[in-house]
């Protein structure tokens, strides 16, 4: 058994069961992959996968376990490689980020800024998506690094580490009846149209949750994973937008009105995952420092030491996180 049949084990898995696709995404040739997936089955004395013809069908129950076995010997590997580029100074690699587009849109691009100015040579990777889908991206082992808000609960395997909190904003456009209102309540939001985030498929929204507590039913019209079109939208008159405060720019000033949401839903909390068994390099404890300035490298390490969650949670007081806003902040808090 070898690292580079486990390799392409793992590869396999990771495209559909496809063979051909396993070898374009690995540079490498399909009966190469084949051939070595024949001599691991054989060494192993159990069948992986289920055939049809030709083509793979199926992962056998056996085979699911060795490729959670195998997934675990590749992140060692790559843990066993970081170590020693950093012991030995090596300025080199890749850092792999998985966030939703709301932070690669308006919260990461400053910070990636001065990564790059601080680490030329090393290579980012920036993968967009719902919290489900950076939840698959981290079970595959394709990102070093998790950032989301919120759905702790499908990332189980990380160290989770709180950056920053925030209140959502009510969008609508200059001159809209809402910016007459002095104080927004849920049942006159619940009376108006709405255009907000994508929810989630596990787990309870907690804004869909606010409105229940109250006995009433948003109407939301539109849901979209990018806030540039939800505020594109709200500019059409579609409906009135709840977003992160942090999409709203100095330029949507010209024909949008930020709303304060401040007390009607939950504040919630922004984080980075790592998985627990990983070797972080000096850059990477350095992007986390430049993301969120309380995560200083001895923070993280210290964190990353922990053995459960429940010991990470105890290092920090929430309530003390950074709140971000927009380009300015809604009059309730400015006062």
């Amino acid at each position: 058994m070898t690292l580079q049949q486990l390799k392409y084990l793992v590869a396999i898995a990771d495209s559909g069961l496809n063979i051909t696709a396993a070898a374009e995404r690995l540079y490498t040739s399909q009966p190469g992959i084949s051939k070595q997936l024949k001599l691991l089955e054989q060494e192993l004395g159990v069948q992986l996968f289920t055939r049809k013809g030709k083509s793979l069908a199926a992962i056998t129950p056996a085979g699911r376990d060795v490729i959670a076995r195998a997934r675990r010997i590749m992140r060692e590997a790559e843990n066993i490689r970081n170590l020693a580029s950093d012991l030995s100074g090596e300025q080199e690699g890749t850092l792999s980020i998985g966030t939703t587009h709301t932070q690669a849109r308006h919260v990461l691009p400053d910070v990636i800024k001065e990564f790059r100015e601080r680490y030329p040579k090393i290579n980012l990777e920036l993968h967009q998506g719902t919290s489900e889908q950076i939840a698959e991206l981290v079970a595959a082992n394709r990102v070093d690094f998790a950032i989301a808000t919120g759905s702790r609960q499908l990332f189980p395997g990380l160290v989770i580490l709180p950056c920053f909190r925030w209140d959502r904003i009510i969008l609508v456009p200059n001159g809209h009846p809402l910016t007459a209102v002095k104080s927004l309540t849920l049942p006159v939001l619940a009376s108006y149209p709405l255009v907000t985030y994508v929810f989630g498929t596990t787990g309870e929204s907690s804004l869909k949750k606010a409105f229940a507590e109250q006995g009433l039913e948003p109407n939301v019209v539109f849901t979209a994973r990018d806030a540039d079109i939800i505020k594109t939208y709200v500019r059409m008159g579609m409906g009135v937008g709840i977003v992160a405060p942090m999409a709203y720019e100095c330029q949507d000033r010209k024909d949008l009105a930020a709303l304060s949401a401040e007390g009607l839903f939950p504040r919630v909390t922004t984080w980075l995952g790592f998985r627990r068994d990983s070797v972080l390099r000096r850059y990477m404890v350095d992007f986390i420092a430049m993301f969120a300035s309380h995560l200083s490298p001895q923070v993280t390490r210290k964190a990353a030491q922990l053995a459960t969650q429940v010991e990470v949670d105890g290092l920090f007081d929430e309530a003390a996180l950074p709140l971000k806003v927009g380009c300015e902040a809604p009059e309730s808090e400015a006062a």
